[in-house]
């Protein structure tokens, strides 16, 4: 035998024919009946219907005549759809940035604070009810009387204090013997003079209107070195004379009573008694005329309109960021606990501030997440449609609409035009394509 050793290989076992391994059929089998329910709705409620969208959007209003191209160009020489489509655009350039920062500061201030879950959890809770029902609250938030609207009401407040409400905004003089306008106060015509009694009587005031407090008027008794006078509501109930203090004719307290010199410099200022009489005092002789100033008659703030034309784009992008505000902090917060807290530690320890460590580090390590909101909040906009119906009044919808909004409206709100209303529903399709594919791309790099 030779040196050369022999390695002896065990026999070959006997293999199935090439293909899968006995058996594999059974599991492809099991796995499609487990997807096809799934597959089968699907095809029914996604596939189908999208498939007849797109067709149904060649043809015209009735559906009989192949239009080609003429819908999708309606919604760029329409006057209201092109205004959805510049809005849309608004909201694009608007939401989710906001969304997205709004969240990013509020996962970063509550971090270090004890009271951060009761925060989250009151930011997060419009998230808990649809859009429409967020929509109506706001609604009411924006009601333009300050009595029964929110927002105004607290605007109301502050702007009373610094210039309040007239007591009577909508009084007007009794006789002609008293001029001027209420926006530079009620003049008696007559000169008086020390000794002498001024009246002043004024009409136009509801029961509701009258300075609480107020009881009968009296007649005004001279006084020697000084001018009195009275102001009154100057009607009573059966008729009376007027520029007369009678019975069952009630003073007007709080009135501001200005005596006036005859180059019109305001000398003495006074206010009315409960029952509308007023004094001035060692008053110098000489010709004086005695006027209600214009404080009086100042209108209470009547509130702004919010959901006008002017603010109801701006409102109604208000209150999608702040139902969408919770959302992007739970999200960023999620984010924000999961970075490495010796990173951050780190870079305070070389010397970086505060806000170098949240700019330089937090945001770039926050970056994926960053991302996920922003595109989350992109696909959102791009079919939003139930808080603009909410919040929007019918007088400014055209102004307010978006695409998802003249969809609905041009295909099943009275128009029935099918087929303009499925080339929007195939137009917004397509904006979304490329940030699903984004949003696709994105996580296959993730993983």
């Amino acid at each position: 035998m030779s040196g050369a050793s022999v390695t002896a290989e065990p026999p070959v076992k006997g293999a199935p024919p090439g293909g899968a391994e006995p058996g594999a059929w059974r599991k492809h089998a099991l796995a499609a009946g487990f997807l096809a329910p799934a597959v089968f709705f699907l095809g029914i409620w996604i596939v189908y219907p999208a498939i007849r969208t797109i067709y149904r959007s060649f043809f015209d209003r009735s559906g009989d005549s192949f239009v080609w191209f003429d819908n999708y160009a309606e919604i760029f020489t329409s006057d209201i759809l092109f205004t959805a489509v510049k809005n849309n655009a608004i909201w694009i350039l608007v939401v989710p940035a906001f969304v997205t920062a709004i969240g990013l500061i509020f996962a970063v201030l509550t971090e270090r604070v004890s009271w951060s879950v009761a925060f989250k959890t009151a930011v997060f809770m419009p998230m808990a009810i649809s859009a429409f029902a967020a929509g109506i609250t706001w609604r009411i938030v924006y009601i333009e009387e300050p009595d029964r609207g929110a927002l105004n009401a607290a605007i109301a407040s502050v702007r009373d204090a610094f210039s309040p409400p007239g007591v009577l905004p909508d009084a007007a003089p009794s006789t002609e013997n008293i001029e001027g306008s209420p926006d530079v106060g009620l003049t008696l015509a007559e000169p008086v003079q020390p000794g002498e009694t001024a009246q002043l009587g004024l009409t136009r005031i509801s029961n509701d209107e009258i300075p609480e407090g107020a009881v009968q008027a009296v007649a005004p008794e001279p006084v020697e070195g000084g001018i009195t006078g009275v102001v009154w509501r100057d009607f009573k109930p059966g008729g009376g004379e007027p520029g007369q203090v009678e019975q069952e004719e009630v003073g007007l307290p709080g009135v501001t009573v200005q005596l006036r010199s005859e180059q019109g410099e305001t000398v003495q200022e006074a206010s009315t008694e409960a029952n509308g009489s007023f004094v001035f005092d060692d008053v110098e002789p000489g010709q004086y005329r005695v006027a209600i100033g214009a404080q009086t008659f100042a209108a209470p703030f009547g509130g702004v309109t919010w959901l006008g034309e002017r603010l109801g784009k701006p409102a109604i992008l208000i209150a999608y960021i702040w139902i969408w505000a919770g959302f992007s902090m739970v999200v960023i917060a999620a984010g924000l606990a999961a970075i490495p807290r010796d990173v951050l530690e780190a870079a305070r320890t070389d010397g970086a501030t505060e806000w170098q460590v949240f700019r330089r580090v937090t945001v770039p390590l926050l970056a994926p997440v960053l991302t996920v909101v922003f595109i989350t909040m992109l696909i959102n906009v791009l079919k939003v449609f139930d808080i603009v119906v909410a919040l929007a009044p019918g007088s400014v919808q055209d102004d307010a609409t978006v695409l998802a909004l003249s969809m609905w409206r041009t295909a099943f709100a009275g128009a029935n035009n099918f087929g303009v209303g499925s080339a929007i529903a195939v137009f917004i399709f397509v904006l979304v394509i490329p940030v699903l594919l984004l949003n696709i791309r994105r996580f296959r790099r993730e993983v």
